[in-house]
């Protein structure tokens, strides 16, 4: 059996945890706390440490998937979590321009982590105001052979397609690898 750790990362109320929470075949284990700083006018809890879920793709495949935490003074779990990852989502709340500089940020820090594939998932393509995949590529600065998806993360299939599209791709570098 094949296991393989994928890391959701992002800005603070990205989505990453209901990301997670949307596809996991297990109760999430989840470090939520209640917010004490200025933080609580956005939502209640937030993640201190990590989120873990688990899926099962198939007898011979299971992903691991962990969440990080978004805010900026937890950032010293991104290592930790990022350690045996064999890819990772870049999770950007597309209706929260004022999050974009922090996501690239965050992209950049990933990217230097680990050469691994990644893919970008624009969340809340459900929303009127949310900024297209293309528009959010151009505002990341994202390349063009990096997959950026339309994301609704309370959605089980749409969370599924962007998880996929990551193992294709995770798939394919491997095969470019062996070649």
């Amino acid at each position: 059996m094949q296991n393989v750790k994928i890391v959701i990362t992002g800005p603070f109320a990205a989505g990453k945890t209901e990301f997670i929470r949307s596809i996991s075949e297990i109760n999430v284990v989840s470090t939520e706390r209640r917010i004490s700083d200025n933080s609580r006018v956005v939502k209640e809890e937030t993640t201190v440490a990590m989120d873990f879920g688990r899926i099962t793709i198939d007898q011979d495949l299971v992903l691991y998937l962990f969440g990080t935490p978004g805010q900026k003074r937890f950032d010293f779990m991104w290592e930790i979590l990022s350690e045996g990852m064999l890819g990772f989502v870049l999770m950007v709340d597309s209706t929260k321009s004022e999050t974009f500089r922090e996501a690239r940020q965050i992209l950049d820090v990933f990217k230097k982590y680990a050469g691994v594939p990644y893919v970008v998932a624009a969340n809340k393509q459900d929303l009127p105001d949310a900024w297209s995949p293309e528009d959010l590529r151009i505002a990341l600065r994202i390349n063009s052979d990096v997959k950026v998806l339309p994301c609704v993360a309370r959605d089980k299939e749409s969370v599924k397609h962007v998880l996929l599209e990551l193992l294709y791709t995770i798939l394919e570098s491997l095969e470019e690898g062996v070649s």
